[in-house]
Order: structure tokens, then sequence, then C-alpha cells
């Protein structure tokens, strides 16, 4: 099967290309609202001096982009009006920043969300004013809807409650892994538990807004909606899995596949232990246990391809061929591509 261009697959899908085209715009809404917020006091010395720098021209090309586009196409299954989508899509990014400065900050990385210039290089303070400046953002971006009509004062408030109370459960689970996973629990509770509130509820974000704030949405279809973007994080989240063997058995983090070695093949597991902590967390070793991960990888390609299906249904507009291209395009994306192999 050819390779997915995935800009190629945007333009020839209405709602992709749609959809694409908003998220675009909502990255530089917020772009243009943090040039605003992040501006240091006048009279601070020049080697204290923190503003806004302008984002990276990559951070605007489709497989940036993805996960946000699949998501701002949801608004169109809904029929929600275009004003209201944009709101939602602003939102949605915010909700990137925030997570991905909470996962630099825990796990030592350095991704970029929103720009910030800093006089001196520092991962770990730069994450905590990228926070601090997408939660002014936020609060410029509801004064604004509410000063045009697009969301009520109430609606504002719930909204802006709710961005950090639909979090709290994703943020507990983090923090039961930071000191490390003393037993490996069942993979069922993984996959059933652990991983709904990893990755299943960041991909329900984007019904966030409108469960609070739509009155006539489709029931049936927010639900079809709800449970396409679940099936595909939690796809996402099991090539992840595949990925991090390395990193999750000496960071002693949940990861699927090593409990179902840990329960299902000892021996392998055994194998595993005996490579040491000192095992470089990014070593792509799946590959040394494919009998362990290549049921993983299987269950990965399912979710994905049924929630895809659920997406198809509301309007996605991926026949059957292109679906699979896309979930095999996951496989590059999540830097796993050599697992493609165990689907056949």
């Amino acid at each position: 099967m050819p390779v997915l261009n995935l800009a190629h697959a945007f333009a020839a899908n209405k709602v992709l290309r749609t959809s694409f085209r908003e998220c675009c715009a909502c990255l530089k809404d917020v772009e243009k609202a943090g040039s605003s917020v992040l501006i240091s006091s006048l009279f601070t010395p020049e080697e204290f001096v923190i503003s806004a720098a302008s984002l990276p021209l990559d951070m605007y090309l489709p497989h940036r982009n993805f996960f946000s586009t699949l998501f701002q196409a949801v608004y169109a299954f809904l029929k929600i009006p275009q004003d209201r989508r944009m709101f939602y899509g602003r939102l949605n990014y915010l909700f990137r920043v925030w997570v991905t400065s909470a996962d630099n900050l825990l796990d030592g990385e350095d991704k970029i969300s929103l720009a910030v210039k800093m006089p001196v290089d520092s991962r770990v303070m730069r994450q905590v004013v990228v926070i601090m400046a997408a939660d002014r953002i936020l609060a410029r971006f509801l004064d604004d809807a509410v000063l045009e009509g697009v969301v009520t004062r109430e609606e504002a408030r719930l909204v802006s409650d709710g961005t950090l109370q639909v979090l709290l459960p994703s943020a507990a689970e983090e923090a039961s892994e930071e000191k490390g996973v003393a037993e490996r629990p069942s993979p069922e509770y993984v996959l059933n538990t652990i991983h709904q509130l990893k990755t299943g509820l960041l991909f329900h974000l984007p019904l966030f807004g409108p469960e609070r704030i739509e009155k006539d949405l489709d029931g049936k279809v927010f639900a079809a909606c709800r449970q396409g973007l679940g099936q595909f994080g939690l796809g996402c989240q099991l090539l992840d899995d595949v990925r991090d063997l390395a990193r999750d058995h000496v960071e002693r983090r949940h990861n699927y596949g090593l409990s179902l070695m840990a329960h299902q093949s000892p021996s392998a597991f055994r194998r595993l232990e005996a490579m040491g902590s000192a095992l470089p967390v990014d070593m792509p070793i799946f590959q040394q246990f494919a009998d362990e991960m290549r049921p993983v990888a299987r269950l990965a390609y399912g979710h994905m391809i049924e929630g895809l299906s659920h997406l198809n249904d509301c309007g996605l507009g991926l026949g059957p061929e292109p679906s699979r291209a896309l979930a095999l395009w996951m496989f590059k994306a999540l830097d796993v591509e050599k697992a493609k192999a165990w689907l056949a």
C-alpha cells in the first residue's frame, strides 16, 4: 500500500480540508493573543525580559495538526455554527498547550505549544510561563466570546471552571505514576481504566464545550463522535505503549504491553527485567519482543479502524481504503512503523 500523504488526504476530503483551515486560524488566534499577554513590564532590565516568540512555521503543517483537525471536524458533524466552532477550536488549542506543557514538566521534554523568548535557556520555567500565559489567553477568549454574543456570561463561567475540572482525573492518573508503579496491574485494568484516564479523556476534550453549551445536539451523532474519538485515541495510546516499552519499564509507568507480558508471558518479562534499569529509555526494543507486542499492535490498529468507522458514520467521508491508510500512517507518525509488519 502506498504511503499516505496527509496533505493530499486533507485536500481531497472536504470536511478535513475545512477543519484544517479552521484549526490553523485558531492556532493563529492563540499565537496573536499570546503576543499581547506575554509582555514584561516597561522597566524590566533587558537581561530579565520575557516575551512571546513566533511559532515555527511547521506548527501549521497538517501532520502537526492531525488530531486538532479531527477534533474540529466533529463540530461539523454536530452542525455547530462557525462562530462557536472557532470558539471551541481555540479552547482545543489551549488544552493542547496545558497538556503539552504538563507532559514537558513530567517527562523532561521541551515540545513547543506556545513560543516564549526567555533571557536564558530554561526548560522548566518556560513551561510554567506557558501555562500561566494560556490561562490569561483563555480569559481573553471568554471575554471576547461574551462581548460578541457567542456565549453567555454563565456559559463562559462554566467553560472557565470546566477546563480545569475536566483535566483533574487525568492529572490524578499521572500523579499515580510519578513514583513508579509498584506492581503491574492486569492488562484489562490498564486498557479499561488507566488508558481511559490517560488518553481516552483527552480525546473527549473537544466535546467538553458542546456538551455544556449546545442546546440542540443530535444525541446519536454526539454518542458516535464520542465513541469514535475514544476508540481512535485508545489505538494511538496502545501504539505509544509499543514504542515506549523501554521507557515505561525503566520509569515504571503503566503500559498495556508490559502488563500483558507480566501476566501472560512471564519468561519474556523476566528477559526484559534482565536488561536492567540502565536500558536506554528511547531504545526501540519492541521488535525484540515481537510475540508479545504483536497483539498490542493489532489491537491498536483495530481500535483506530473502529474509531474511524464511527466518525465516518457521522460524516467524515473516508472510505474503507483511506481509513486503513490513515490508521497505518499513525504507525509512522508514532515511530512504530516496523510494527506494521505484524498486521499481515
